[in-house]
């Protein structure tokens, strides 16, 4: 009875190593970022971020359009900012002035998103941004003071 078991056990074991092994015969799964431009991004006006309220934010940005036409606003490998304050966010504006208006929204302010990180990132703009844009705002939430901005040009 015991060299029964001892057989079952085998061939369990057996059968689970089988089953579990990869096949090397399908292929690796290709994951697209659609955070990512498709193609080639090119920019079409550029900037540098100047820090406001003692932050160190400093970096160069570019908005542009990649090969299918989609919008993004490309901050440079050399991009930093205050991180541990909360949200910070990114906004398109028409001038170097935050003016939130929660209660009517405000057609002169676009969110791009929120930065996670220091370093190169791309933010794909969901709205078509018009040529009256021409700043980048870094905007801490949480304590409600810019971190700095750029001018577009």
């Amino acid at each position: 009875m015991k060299n029964l078991k001892l057989i079952w056990l085998v061939l369990a074991l057996f059968s689970f190593t089988i089953v579990s092994c990869d096949d090397d015969d399908e292929p690796d799964e290709i994951i697209i970022d659609s955070s990512l431009p498709s193609g080639t991004f090119s920019a079409s006006r550029t900037g540098s971020l100047t820090a406001q309220n003692g932050t160190p934010t400093s970096g160069s940005v570019e908005l542009g359009t990649d090969d299918d036409g989609v919008t993004y606003l490309h901050f440079g490998s050399n991009f930093t900012t205050e991180l541990g304050t909360g949200t910070v966010s990114i906004y398109l504006s028409t001038s170097d002035t935050f003016m939130a208006d929660p209660a009517n929204g405000n057609p002169d302010l676009i969110l791009v998103g929120v930065v996670n990180e220091n370093g190169e990132s791309y933010f794909k703009v969901s709205k078509t941004v018009s040529s009256s844009f021409t700043h980048v705002i870094i905007w801490c939430g949480s304590a409600n003071i810019p971190f700095g901005n750029a001018q577009l040009q």
